[in-house]
């Protein structure tokens, strides 16, 4: 933790951003820049479901929530790396078929004999439908294991410090 927090800004800067400064002191919050389990895990949730839910704009749109949450704001805009150019392609195939695997089958059927103009835009209209449900899908698991993870996780850490330090307060 204290390698991460040497490199984030700190809050006097943040806020002398010229980009930032409308924000005013809603960016000085204590949650914001904090790192305990509950906003840390928040942060985490949010950062996900918008790289999952959202092609462009993820951070812009992560960091806003977080904002209005009170979640960590760095660790809800890192957590939307999850998502880059080098994963886009496979979680927009995975999601894909996932989503084509829970709707009821495309009318663009060719034995439907609908004329090939309205079974092209059928055929268009279900596979957006079918990456919407999926990326959808993909967003909401993503935030909820994203977030009990990382509850998880702290946890077992505080645990395992805890232990060391009553084995070496036993030596």
């Amino acid at each position: 933790m204290r390698r991460l927090k040497r490199w984030l800004p700190d809050t006097e800067s943040v806020q002398r951003n010229r980009w930032l400064r409308w924000m005013g002191p809603r960016l000085s919050h204590p949650k914001l820049w904090g790192f305990n389990r509950r906003s840390v895990a928040r942060g985490m949730a949010i950062g996900v479901f918008f790289a999952f839910v959202i092609p462009l704009a993820q951070a812009p749109a992560a960091g806003v929530t977080a904002l209005f949450l009170r979640s960590n704001l760095p660790v809800a805009l890192a957590s939307t790396l999850v998502s880059n150019p080098l994963t886009y392609a496979p979680i927009y195939y995975a999601a894909y078929r996932v989503g084509n695997a829970l709707l009821p089958p495309s009318v663009a059927d060719p034995a439907t004999g609908l004329p090939r103009a309205a079974a092209d835009q059928a055929s268009s209209l279900h596979l957006g439908k079918a990456l919407a449900l999926g990326l959808t899908l993909f967003a909401s698991l993503g935030s909820l294991l994203a977030y009990a993870t990382t509850h998880l996780l702290w946890r077992w850490l505080v645990m395992r410090r805890w232990r060391h330090r009553k084995i070496a307060a036993l030596r």
